[in-house]
């Protein structure tokens, strides 16, 4: 049974506090993989939350950072077991993305960028579907089908009446114009956009062609922000077969100035709603 305790975002908290003992003891990583007799890019990928890491790791750095406080030790050691839980998402198996479905499932907020189709969490299940199987022509139904059913999992923040997600999508028109799945799923598709664009904390724009050359032209990219101020802002770049998620605060801060002149150049709320009124009246024919 998945736990309520995220053990994407407790890995990443737990690498950032082993990150801050490190620095605050003077010593690179490179030193502190020689103590311990392990690779380098082991330390790495423990600070940076990408592996699971064990309470006997967390044992051998307080041990190497010499932390006195047992107080500290336990909580650290309590972060590792709570790491190594299972959150909702392991129990559709194997997702190639699933240190992104930890993060966007802890997000207070997402802003995203998407130049070629509709955003997961906006998607409805058929267009999903039609998607997923454009995009991997050699999966099996059995993995179309899972996909889907994670994806609209994930929606549910979207939905949720208690703790919903606040989603800003600046959108290319390519998204509205793209035939995905055939004219009616389109025409669904494009109807389920307008009715989520006029809940509270969902805010769509979409970006015309005749805006010609913009800061998005370099591709999609999502900026998760989370509740906890201990928490840095992300971004999240999605690729083919690996994905790059980038944590430093300038890369962070380039990222976020880009998305305001893309908000500031999109058509603004209601002349988005307008433009894809009209846009789906073209799949009624």
């Amino acid at each position: 049974m998945a736990s309520h305790v995220n053990p994407t975002v407790r890995r990443r908290r737990l690498g950032q506090e082993l990150r801050r003992l490190r620095e605050l003891k003077g010593m690179t990583a490179e030193e502190v993989a020689d103590r311990l007799l392990v690779s380098q890019s082991k330390i790495s990928r423990l600070e940076n939350g990408r592996r699971s890491i064990s309470q006997r790791d967390v044992r051998d750095l307080c041990g190497v950072y010499e932390v006195e406080d047992h107080r500290i030790v336990d909580s650290l050691m309590q972060m590792a077991k709570d790491s190594r839980q299972q959150g909702w998402w392991h129990a559709f198996g194997d997702i190639p993305y699933s240190v992104y479905i930890g993060l966007e499932t802890d997000a207070a907020s997402l802003r995203v960028y998407e130049p070629q189709v509709m955003p997961g969490l906006l998607q409805t299940r058929a267009y999903a579907e039609a998607v997923i199987t454009g995009a991997l022509p050699e999966a099996s139904q059995t993995d179309i089908e899972k996909r889907v059913q994670v994806r609209v999992r994930r929606q549910e923040r979207i939905t949720s009446e208690e703790n919903p997600l606040r989603l800003w999508a600046v959108l290319d028109e390519s998204t509205v114009r793209r035939m995905v799945g055939g004219r009616q799923i389109m025409r669904d598709q494009l109807d389920h956009l307008i009715e989520l664009s006029q809940l509270p904390h969902v805010t769509v724009q979409i970006m015309p062609y005749t805006m010609g050359a913009h800061p998005g032209v370099t591709g999609q990219y999502t900026i998760l922000e989370f509740p906890d101020a201990a928490d840095s802002s992300v971004v999240y770049l999605e690729g083919v077969t690996s994905d790059l998620y980038l944590e430093k605060a300038n890369d962070v801060q380039s990222y976020s100035v880009m998305y305001e002149h893309l908000r500031a150049q999109a058509l603004n709320v209601e002349q988005t709603r307008q433009f894809i009124t009209d846009v789906a009246k073209g799949y009624t024919r």
